[in-house]
């Protein structure tokens, strides 16, 4: 079954140009704002947008998007009302992919068969849950697949060849290629080794690969754009929410920007 991930990837390819994949944390700095910064993702210009789940001890994230999770858990922000932000987007939204990403944990005390139904209900495509390894596949990524949602892998330069195909063994959706080791928000790594690795993933999987961890302006956005199928940009609009005056419009000014590199790049990788 095709997903609206699969179907926005489809309609890049034939345009000849890769995604930008936009991640933001739902609920910060509250409910209201948070649901006009995912709106405003969509509008200028984001192809798919990751919608973070806030936890609170989100061990792989750096000290931005730690930040954002806390401000939002202070406001309030449950998974319930993660999932009710992806629903409210919808109403306007039909075509926009939304990919939950965050932690285990909630889900897990959620419960994961209503989680998924909730999920389904809301209008998510996709996950990525960064603390579940392929080895525990058994508790969510294959309920979620047999589900149809696309359940998205994470790569970093420390896969190696050996371990790859297990990672990538029920990932669909996209490989999102971390470009370096560490947390997130650290400086963009070497863009000759980004090539290189998104060469090497895609001689192990047809799907598309997505190049993030770093990337903060849109010069960045269409080097890494002219290798990779996706460019995504994260802990730079963390950022930016949580320095702003007016939070949504520096969004839609950073993701206009970053939208109009990643057009501007052209995809060396052979299709």
């Amino acid at each position: 079954m095709s997903t609206r991930i699969d179907r926005r990837f489809e309609k890049l390819k034939a345009e000849g140009r890769p995604a930008l994949v936009t991640y933001f944390m739902g609920g910060d700095p509250d409910y209201e704002t948070s649901l006009a910064i995912m709106k405003t993702l969509a509008k200028a210009g984001s192809d798919v947008i990751e919608l973070g789940m806030p936890f609170s001890d989100p061990m792989a994230d750096g000290p931005a998007i730690q930040a954002a999770g806390l401000r939002s858990l202070k406001a309030g922000q449950t998974l319930k009302k993660t999932l009710q932000m992806a629903r409210d987007f919808r109403a306007g939204d039909d075509e926009t992919p939304i990919v939950l990403m965050g932690y285990y944990n909630p889900i897990y005390v959620y419960g994961v068969e209503r989680f998924l139904a909730d999920a389904i209900d809301a209008g998510i495509d996709g996950m990525i849950v960064v603390d579940l390894p392929p080895e525990m596949d058994e508790e969510l990524c294959v309920p979620a697949l047999k589900a149809g949602l696309n359940f998205i892998r994470l790569a970093t330069p420390t896969t190696d060849d050996k371990r790859l195909p297990k990672v990538l063994e029920n990932t669909s959706g996209f490989v999102y290629y971390v470009s370096m080791t560490g947390i997130t928000g650290a400086a963009l790594s070497n863009t000759t080794a980004v090539s290189e690795a998104v060469t090497r993933i895609k001689g192990h999987t047809d799907l598309p690969v997505c190049v993030g961890f770093g990337v903060k302006t849109a010069e960045q956005a269409r080097v890494i754009g002219a290798a990779a199928d996706g460019v995504v940009v994260g802990t730079a609009i963390v950022n930016a929410v949580a320095e702003a005056a007016d939070p949504v419009e520096a969004v839609a000014v950073l993701v206009g920007e970053l939208a109009e590199g990643v057009r501007s790049a052209r995809l060396a990788v052979a299709r």
